[in-house]
């Protein structure tokens, strides 16, 4: 499959009450980043706490499965396989890598925007 990197504006939903931080209302439709691998699978990068999580945009076996972008492309791989359906592993693998290069840029862009 021709791996295809989309990328749209998502606003952080992270529930913050006093100095407590809960897991966003989290949808299909919640990411800032996503690498189609299948017809019916994706990898995505949304806003999480204060970074940006990687998973699986459908979460079947565990519905809480992602980790930061900042952590090594096979670890993310090895904890949120359990929900990449009938994606390819391989493109699973480059997916991650392509989400961890445009969250490095995201990232990069807003510290230099709030210097």
């Amino acid at each position: 499959m021709e791996l295809k990197l989309e990328s749209k504006v998502c606003e952080d939903r992270t529930v913050r009450i006093a100095n407590i931080m809960a897991t966003p209302p989290i949808g299909g439709d919640y990411w800032l980043f996503r690498v189609k691998v299948s017809d019916k699978q994706a990898v995505v990068a949304f806003p999480k706490f204060t970074t940006i999580g990687i998973g699986f945009a459908v979460e079947h076996d565990d519905w809480n499965c992602n980790l930061p972008w900042s952590c090594e492309t096979e670890k993310i791989m090895r904890h949120i396989e359990c929900n990449k359906e009938d994606a390819d592993r391989a493109d699973c693998l480059h997916a991650i890598e392509m989400l961890q290069a445009a969250c490095r840029e995201y990232v990069e862009r807003n510290i230099q925007a709030r210097q």
